[in-house]
C-alpha cells in the first residue's frame, strides 16, 4: 500500500503498437515492405497462433502512439482535476512523432514532480517509456535524477516508491492470480472495457484512426484513476464525504470536458459510471 496522497498526482495510461521501422530492421525485412506485413511478421515471430494472432509483444518492439493521464491538484485546500493526453493534436505530424509524446511526458514529470500512478506501470507503462525514450535518443534527466539516499529526495525508479506507485502491485499476485485491469475495476463497478480492448489498438493505428486510439486511451486512464481512488479511499486517505465529493469532481470533469467536440466520446464513459453506481445504490 502506498504510505500517503501527494498533492500532485498523475494517474495515467499508454498505448503503443508493433513497430514497422523496429520490424524491418530486426527481422531483415525490405524497407518498402507494407507496415501491415511488418507487424504481421512480428506477431508470427513472437508467437501468434489461429487462437491467439495477436501475440503480446515485448514493449521494446512497440512504438508509444498515446498517453493519457488524469492530473490531481490540490493547492490552498482546493482540489482540481484535468485530463490530458498526447498527442494534443492528432493531425500534426510533430506531435505525433514518438519522440515527442515520450519526451514531453516525461519531461513534465522530471519538471511538475507528481506522484504517478498507473496500473501494470513498474512492468509496462514505465518500462516502454524508457525502451523508446532511448530508441529515439531524447535525454529527460530531471526525470531521471535520483537522490543519494530513498528518504532524501524524489525517485521514480525505487521499487516501492511512494512517488510511483503501480496498482497492480496492491491488488494484484502472483502469475495468473494477477486481475486485468478490467477483471479489478468490474467487481468494483467502475467502467471497464467499453469499446473493445486493446488488440483493437494495433488495427486502429494501421487505419490511420489516431483519434479512436486516443479516445480509448482516455478511457483507461479514467477507469485506472477511479480504481486509485476507491483504493486511496480503502486506505483511508480520504473519509466517505471526502470520496464522494472526489467523484464529484471527475463526474462534473466528465460532463464539461464531453461538450467538446474532439471528447464527444467522454458522454459514453460517463454513462456507464452512472449506469453502473445506479446500479449499486
Amino acid at each position: 500500500m502506498f504510505k500517503d496522497v501527494k498533492d500532485k498526482v498523475w494517474v495515467f495510461d499508454v498505448e503503443w503498437v508493433p513497430d514497422p521501422v523496429t520490424g524491418k530492421s530486426l527481422y531483415g525485412l525490405a524497407e518498402d515492405t507494407p507496415d501491415e506485413d511488418v507487424i504481421q511478421e512480428m506477431w508470427k515471430k513472437g508467437g501468434a497462433t489461429d487462437e491467439n494472432p495477436m501475440p503480446y509483444l515485448k514493449t521494446v518492439l512497440c512504438r508509444v502512439v498515446s498517453i493519457s493521464v488524469v492530473t490531481r491538484t490540490v493547492s490552498n485546500g482546493e482540489t482540481k482535476l484535468h485530463l490530458l493526453s498526447l498527442p494534443r493534436d492528432s493531425k500534426d505530424p510533430a506531435q505525433v512523432a514518438e519522440a515527442h509524446i515520450v519526451e514531453t511526458f516525461l519531461s513534465a514529470i522530471g519538471t511538475r514532480k507528481p506522484q504517478v500512478v498507473g496500473y501494470n506501470s513498474h512492468a509496462a507503462d514505465l518500462k516502454i517509456l524508457i525502451q523508446r525514450g532511448l530508441a529515439n535518443g531524447i535525454q529527460v534527466a530531471d526525470f531521471c535524477r535520483r537522490p543519494n539516499k530513498p528518504w532524501e529526495g524524489i525517485d521514480y525508479f525505487a521499487r516501492g516508491s511512494d512517488w510511483n506507485v503501480d496498482l497492480i502491485e496492491i491488488v494484484g499476485g502472483w502469475g495468473k492470480s494477477n486481475p486485468s485491469l478490467n477483471e479489478m475495476v468490474t467487481v468494483c463497478g467502475i467502467p471497464g472495457k467499453i469499446t473493445g480492448d486493446g488488440q483493437q489498438v494495433a488495427p486502429l493505428w494501421l487505419d490511420g484512426e489516431l483519434d479512436k486510439i486516443i479516445a480509448y486511451n482516455e478511457f483507461d486512464s479514467l477507469t485506472t484513476y477511479l480504481l486509485w481512488l476507491r483504493l486511496a479511499y480503502f486506505g483511508g486517505f480520504f473519509t466517505s464525504e471526502q470520496y464522494a465529493h472526489e467523484q464529484e469532481l471527475l463526474q462534473e470533469l466528465l460532463k464539461t470536458e464531453s461538450e467538446k467536440p474532439e471528447r464527444a466520446h467522454l458522454r459514453d464513459y460517463l454513462a456507464e459510471w452512472e449506469r453502473l453506481r445506479a446500479e449499486r445504490s
